[in-house]
């Protein structure tokens, strides 16, 4: 990498991660880019060379960190994943999810309350780099190496990421209306039901 290309990486790196501490302890709405560009010691035209507004830091923080917790996931689970069943797979990838957030619940309140479907559309067509996973190739991934055609699969996906992002945040940090330990078997049960309704019949399901 060139000395330029590698300067730019790391105030983009700079930024995204004042941004993300500022965020996360005095909140999105009293963060200004004043905040982010003072602390990380740069000019705030440097900014908009990286980023539209403070939505656009935002939702791109949004996209990394969630990819980030992918990334920890598949290389938690290893090799072995490949022998799991689709829904298996599937769920394994959202326990060790579920149990990283349980462990940094900043990041949990972060992604949960600025988490959307159009964020998660967003991150499967924005470049990755280096330390992020390609949503895109996971999300498509997922969906080819399903045992049968599935009716409507974004709606699937959908429903799946807000079933697990509402419930484990009340069970998490507040343990309501149970621990997030005994939540799991019922989360787990109904995200199998979901995918078993999605599965279009008389297409080897």
């Amino acid at each position: 990498m060139r000395k330029v290309d590698a300067n730019k990486k790391q105030k983009e790196s700079s930024l995204l991660k004042t941004a993300f501490e500022a965020f996360t302890t005095k909140g999105f709405s009293k963060t200004s880019i004043s905040d982010i560009v003072n602390k990380a010691g740069v000019a705030k035209g440097t900014f908009y060379l990286y980023f539209k507004d403070k939505y656009d830091i935002r939702n791109r923080l949004v996209a990394r960190k969630s990819s980030q917790l992918f990334r920890n996931a598949i290389d938690s689970i290893g090799p072995g994943i490949e022998e799991l069943e689709y829904e298996e797979r599937i769920i394994r990838i959202i326990d060790d999810i579920i149990n990283q957030l349980n462990n940094n619940q900043s990041l949990l309140t972060f992604i949960s309350k600025n988490l959307s479907w159009g964020v998660f559309k967003s991150a499967l067509t924005a470049p990755s780099s280096d330390d992020d996973i390609n949503f895109a190739n996971v999300y498509r991934e997922m969906l080819e190496e399903a045992p049968c055609e599935l009716r409507d699969p974004e709606i699937m996906m959908f429903m799946i990421i807000e079933l697990v992002s509402s419930t484990c945040y009340s069970a998490i940090l507040y343990s309501e209306p149970c621990t997030v330990a005994e939540l799991k078997p019922y989360l787990y049960d109904t995200i199998r039901l979901m995918i078993a309704q999605h599965k279009k019949p008389g297409t080897g399901c």
